[in-house]
């Protein structure tokens, strides 16, 4: 049976819904539709807004032989069949490319695209939630023009909910939209379970399928949050099993390993600190290899730094230390520097005693006058 997101999924700009600023009347997308204008694009925003819907579109409007894969599962043998792909029993004329989720491809995959997109043979169309400054290698970036998309409007999410036919009451659609938060994808697929599962659209039949095992994860939802806090907590008791266990959650429901490991680098200065300094220096290689390997083979990575930071001794003192000092400044603001610790680079400063009898080493409080005897780093306990 055919998915209602599938089902209802706008065929051209008339029919799409939202992002006005690409798609409305002499706007970027519109006008490149109306002028039959071939370019290489990325389509960066939140989920469920429109970009995989954008994308076809356009191919369909240009009338161009159209290819969509995933970056999760996809790799160079399959960008290399749609290259040799033909169409109408010829090889000659460009391909579109529709790659989702760009920056889950590493770079080595993105190296192996670039000189396809320069030469014109594939022109690629990206989509990705995530900043494409960070994700794509600049010199892809550099030959794709960036449209950012939004998130839903309330009004917009109404009539996509309305164009689904499906009998609801106000305070139902209310409570989609809040629940949903601009996320279309997530409300058609809200309203398809619910439909399945209880045969009529309320607010206690949604909640219920919200509980439902049916609801995917959502890189915004509660689930996520969860998640990622039994990880890190994982890892702060010093229990791989367990650290392991919500990783490899995480990974199975789509969550980009690099903000796994981004979470890992925070947690070897956070949690283990002062206690194992090296740390760090494993968790930035683990977030450096997942970033250049990429799914699946990266997990293994994930898997090294997380037994080794679970296994780490813990010390939060340069953390805490850090958050009590900030504390201070942002209550105190610019308190008057010591005299002895200031910069004499003038005649006049040191005429004032600035760097007067200053000592390299010395036990002297270097503090502002009104932080004197402050102690931000405690005394290293055993723990």
């Amino acid at each position: 049976m055919e998915p209602l997101a599938s089902k209802i999924r706008p065929k051209n700009l008339t029919e799409f819904i939202g992002q006005e600023h690409l798609v409305g009347a002499g706007k970027p997308i519109s006008t490149a539709i109306e002028k039959k204008h071939l370019f290489s694009f990325i389509l960066w925003g939140p989920p469920g807004v429109g970009k995989t819907t954008l994308a076809r579109i356009y191919a369909r409007a240009l009338n161009i032989d159209y290819h969509e894969l995933s970056a999760v599962s996809a790799g160079k043998d399959d960008i290399r069949q749609i290259l040799d792909s033909k169409v109408s029993g010829t090889l000659l004329g460009p391909k579109i490319l529709f790659l989702d989720e760009i920056h889950r491809f590493n770079k080595a995959q993105q190296d192996f695209l670039l000189p396809y997109v320069e030469s014109g043979k594939l022109v690629l169309i990206g989509a990705t939630t995530e900043n494409p400054s960070f994700e794509v290698i600049p010199a892809l970036l550099s030959r794709c023009r960036v449209f950012t998309l939004t998130e839903l409007s309330d009004n917009d999410m109404r009539r996509i909910i309305k164009s689904t036919g499906s009998k609801m009451k106000k305070d139902a659609v209310d409570w989609l939209i809040s629940m949903t938060k601009g996320d279309a994808r997530q409300a058609l697929a809200m309203i398809e379970n619910t439909l399945s599962l209880y045969g009529e659209i309320t607010v206690e039949n949604f909640v219920n399928t919200l509980q439902s095992k049916f609801l995917r994860y959502d890189k915004k939802g509660e689930e996520h949050y969860n998640t990622i806090s039994a990880f890190i907590k994982s890892m702060r008791a010093s229990q791989p099993d367990a650290a392991l266990y919500y990783m490899n959650r995480m990974l199975e429901a789509g969550e980009d390993p690099k903000f796994i490991a981004r979470r890992m680098v925070i947690f070897a200065s956070e949690d283990i600190g002062l206690a194992l300094p090296t740390a760090l220096v494993v968790a930035n290689a683990v977030f450096r290899a997942v970033e250049t390997i990429g799914m699946p083979e990266c997990g293994e990575n994930l898997a090294h730094g997380v037994v080794y930071l679970s296994e780490a001794p813990k010390d939060r003192r340069a953390y805490d230390a850090y958050l009590k000092s900030k504390e201070d400044v942002l209550k105190y603001g610019n308190l008057p520097i010591p005299l002895v610790i200031r910069n004499p680079t003038t005649r006049l400063n040191k005429e004032l005693g600035y760097g007067s009898n200053y000592v390299k080493y010395t036990n002297k409080d270097l503090l502002p006058e009104k932080l004197k005897n402050r102690k931000y780093l405690e005394n290293k306990k055993k723990i």
